[in-house]
């Protein structure tokens, strides 16, 4: 019958006169915005927080021209919360299992940070051989090998996130490639600047420097490419020579031996690692590449960071070597953090509870952190204040750079290692005092920054 209401078996009339539903004119356009809902309805529905929507929006190619013609409205981001408004609130649990990209192991990340602070035995067992007078109060052939290390340092975590980014886009030829260019003019590079700074004076220091150039390029090498276990194998000639220096001193011909045993054996790695072997590739060949400035924060971001390091090493060796040490539970952390903010994601149905998560990971993450370089600091009686507040610029250095924000990390880093130098270079304040009031500042800084991106969904993809 005309304009009754069909209701279900025992269910009771509204007693309300019903409102009649306008209908839209056979002549009527049909709404942009709504078509947009409906082909979108899906993605819309699962969304956390609109700025998922405008990065979808921006990678299908959809200009703020053509959204304020089409649909009136100002930008992506203001067209995505019109979505969001819209389309209400779904969230169907996968079929099967659910990726986990950022699930890894931790003693595969132990191992990474025991790797990264083998190599400072290298300057234990090479120390005696380097002869001459001290050079602004420190050993001789110091300067050379800072200088050297913090070049090595800036173009190799440049060239790292090129060949990872190769290696994203599922080129591992392309990867080895840029390795394979790029390692060998690092080491040209390192051992040019501890020349250069070197000037007249002794080459003692210049040689070591330069097979520390050509160690951090064979090793950036084997890094990159997951062979890990290979270096560690390559750098224990070296670590035994160490050792056996606690029982008694060896000669100087067998510390030559032990250190150019390990740093050939992690060339000859390095070099193994870089041979072309045929691939069989399936389909048509991503050609996608990546730009080499994209590049550029991640070398900036390594001499901040390294410059840091280094006044704490200048301060206290064994400080260094925590720091080092540490670097492994924080690549551990950093992933388990990034699988918390992941599983936030698929669990929470709206921006606050899904800021409130992933704040109470950060803490637990952050927390842990700080209590594994607690201990490594009291172990090898290095523990500062200025230590644990180190720490936390590296992990939330770490933590900026795997959200995408680099260039809000390099900026920091940077200013904190420019501002530390200049205050040595002028003796303002004590260097502890400043240590620890320019890496405070640090932290803070990008403590607001991470805290401001927590609850920003695209920034957890």
């Amino acid at each position: 019958m005309s304009g009754s209401v069909w209701l279900p078996p025992g269910a009771r009339p509204d007693t309300t006169p019903g409102i009649p539903r306008q209908r839209t004119p056979s002549w009527a356009q049909p709404d942009p915005l709504d078509e947009l809902a409906v082909r979108l309805d899906d993605f819309v529905a699962a969304a956390v927080h609109p700025d998922e929507i405008a990065a979808l929006l921006e990678s299908d190619g959809m200009s703020d021209d053509q959204i304020r013609e089409r649909y009136g409205l100002k930008n992506s981001f203001a067209l995505a919360e019109e979505l969001y408004e819209r389309v209400e609130r779904r969230y169907p649990e996968p079929e099967g299992p659910v990726h986990d990209p950022w699930q890894v192991g931790l003693l595969g990340c132990l191992l990474r940070g025991v790797v990264f602070a083998l190599p400072g035995l290298g300057y234990v067992l090479g120390a005696p051989l380097m002869t001459g007078p001290r050079d602004l109060g420190l050993p001789a052939g110091t300067i050379p090998l800072l200088a050297g290390a913090l070049a090595g340092w800036t173009w190799n975590q440049g060239l790292a996130h090129r060949a990872y980014s190769w290696l994203g886009l599922g080129d591992r030829t392309a990867a080895k490639r840029s390795l394979l260019l790029g390692a060998p003019a690092g080491v040209v590079l390192g051992a040019l600047v501890a020349f250069l700074v070197a000037g007249t004076g002794d080459m003692t220091g210049v040689a070591f420097a330069a097979g520390q150039a050509l160690y951090l390029g064979a090793s950036t090498v084997l890094l990159v490419l997951g062979r890990e276990r290979a270096l560690l194998l390559a750098l224990l000639p070296m670590a035994a020579g160490t050792a056996l220096g606690l029982v008694r001193t060896p000669s100087t011909a067998l510390r030559l031996v032990l250190l150019l045993g390990s740093l050939l054996a992690v060339v000859v790695l390095g070099l193994l690692e870089l041979r072309d072997k045929p691939q069989r590739t399936h389909g048509r060949q991503s050609t996608m590449r990546p730009q080499l400035v994209a590049s550029l924060p991640y070398a900036l971001f390594g001499l901040g960071t390294g410059v840091l390091v280094l006044y704490a090493a200048l301060d206290s060796a064994l400080a260094a070597v925590a720091l080092t040490l540490s670097m492994g539970p924080a690549e551990w952390l950093l992933h388990r953090f990034r699988s918390g903010s992941l599983a936030g994601l698929r669990n929470t149905s709206t921006p606050r509870a899904f800021w409130r998560t992933t704040a109470t990971t950060l803490v637990e993450c952050l927390t842990i952190y700080l209590v594994t370089l607690l201990v490594l600091g009291l172990a090898m009686s290095a523990l500062s204040p200025g230590l644990l507040v180190l720490g936390v610029v590296l992990w939330t250095g770490l933590l900026l750079q795997s959200f995408g924000a680099i260039l809000s990390a390099t900026a920091v880093c940077c200013a904190a290692a420019l501002t530390q130098t200049l205050a040595l270079l002028t003796h303002t304040g004590t260097p502890h005092w400043v240590a620890l009031i320019v890496h405070g500042t640090a932290a803070a800084a990008q403590a607001a920054l991470v805290c401001a991106l927590l609850g920003r969904a695209t920034a957890h993809r």
